[in-house]
């Protein structure tokens, strides 16, 4: 018997910075990054990498326990990731 697959759409907050040459698309909801040499195509590579994240994690069977280690929750049979409630610039000062 074949298993079919279902799509599930998700908002993620996505982060997109240079780094020297490159650019890096980053978001804190599932620890995972990308990069690229312009701006689409790391976020394009980013898609890609959430694409082939959930896939193995769901082979894996270990979907669930690792959303939930990143501070996702179940409701209604769902997950849903953590909402980000502000992201902004924090000036610090270091000892050195």
């Amino acid at each position: 018997m074949r298993q079919t697959k279902s799509n599930i759409s998700y908002s993620l907050p996505v982060t997109v910075f240079r780094e020297g040459k490159a650019f890096v698309a980053y978001t804190p909801v599932l620890d995972l990054s990308s990069t690229g040499k312009t701006e689409a195509q790391a976020k394009q590579m980013f898609i890609e990498a959430v694409e082939l994240f959930f896939e193995e994690l769901t082979e894996m069977g270990t979907l669930d326990v690792v959303l939930k280690d990143l501070g996702w929750t179940k409701r209604d049979g769902t997950l849903h990731p953590p909402r980000v409630v502000e992201h902004s610039l924090m000036s610090v000062s270091v000892s050195q």
